[in-house]
């Protein structure tokens, strides 16, 4: 077996008791090497299976051509649709371990709307200047609708992430209205969910997450003209894909007052450049991709992908293939 990643990358998914499991069972060997070399070439002519990470080089069908024992990818992550070639899963069987990370990314999609509902930011930075004026302001007047109890709370996307949102948030009563044309219409028990054409949503949320993939279909999707569906101040929650929004028109649209967001992912670029007006705007928020970064999320990964190894080199069907009717639908 072949493990491609970076000694760093690799220990922070397995660890000592990972790599004993690793060593009981396969006989393996770890490259760093991020291109396609003819010295990964060789490597790969000899190898049964792969053990992949985002930082493994893709793998197309000419790097694989000439790979004869190759029957199996486990990958560390959830994406593998760019990374893999589409014509190579119907050759070989395929695995990812994105399960881990959804309740994990759901929790910071948690953790922004509380910031967001009861304006957290704002308060810090109004506090970080020498008056005191909105201890006066709030005393006199109160706040309004500075809660997530009772709110409704827009929902781009109800896969695992989505799903996972709504199971958190659960005690605080949330609403929940969804666009998702092809998600099942099954929701947890006990939540408030309702289905709905994006419009409708966008025009209706004040506090917004997208939980996505990105595929052709949704690249963009918070376009220029679809932001401007939104009501002045609302708050745009991304812990999916950067590609789903233009970042072009949401920083105007933020830099210029009318709204806000918290932004773990962005695209084209990640991380923004230094000098991005995002980094430094009066209502942005940004995290460094840190939805899934859990040490514990990725041995979890690391134990999903052994599972899987264990499983198909004893003959049994694996749990986690990604088929290519799946591709359409994942980023």
């Amino acid at each position: 077996m072949l493990v491609l990643a970076g000694r760093g990358l690799f220990a922070s998914f397995f660890g000592a008791n990972e790599q004993a499991r690793l060593g009981a069972r396969f006989r393996w060997q770890r490259t760093g090497r991020r291109r396609a070399t003819s010295t990964l070439r060789r490597l790969l002519e000899q190898a049964d299976a792969l053990v992949t990470t985002w930082d493994s080089p893709p793998i197309d069908e000419a790097l694989v051509a000439g790979c004869a024992r190759l029957r199996m990818i486990a990958h560390c992550g959830g994406e593998v649709k760019s990374r893999v070639a589409a014509p190579l899963f119907c050759r070989l069987t395929i695995t990812n371990a994105a399960d881990p990370m959804a309740r994990h990314v759901a929790e910071l999609a948690a953790g922004f709307l509380l910031y967001e509902a009861r304006n957290i930011d704002r308060y810090r930075a109004e506090l970080r200047s020498a008056d005191s004026d909105v201890f006066r302001s709030r005393h006199l007047r109160g706040v309004e609708g500075e809660t997530l109890l009772g709110a409704t709370v827009g929902l781009v996307g109800f896969g695992r992430i989505g799903r996972a949102l709504v199971e958190l948030l659960r005690p605080f009563d949330v609403r929940f209205m969804v666009y998702d044309p092809y998600a099942e219409r099954r929701v947890p028990r006990g939540a408030r969910v309702e289905f709905a054409p994006l419009e409708t949503v966008l025009r209706a949320s004040r506090l917004l997450v997208l939980a996505a993939a990105l595929t052709p279909e949704t690249s963009h999707l918070l376009d220029r003209s679809r932001l401007a569906w939104l009501a002045d101040g609302t708050s745009i929650i991304n812990v999916a894909r950067g590609g789903l929004v233009d970042l072009d028109a949401l920083t105007d649209e933020v830099v210029g007052g009318r709204l806000r967001c918290a932004l773990d992912v962005t695209d084209p670029v990640e991380p923004l450049p230094d000098g991005h007006p995002l980094r430094q705007a009066p209502g942005a928020i940004l995290t460094p991709h840190v939805g899934a970064g859990a040490d514990s999320v990725r041995r979890a990964m690391a134990g999903i992908v052994l599972d899987e190894l264990e499983r198909y080199l004893d003959g049994r069907p694996v749990r986690n293939r990604v088929t290519p009717a799946m591709l359409e639908r994942m980023t």
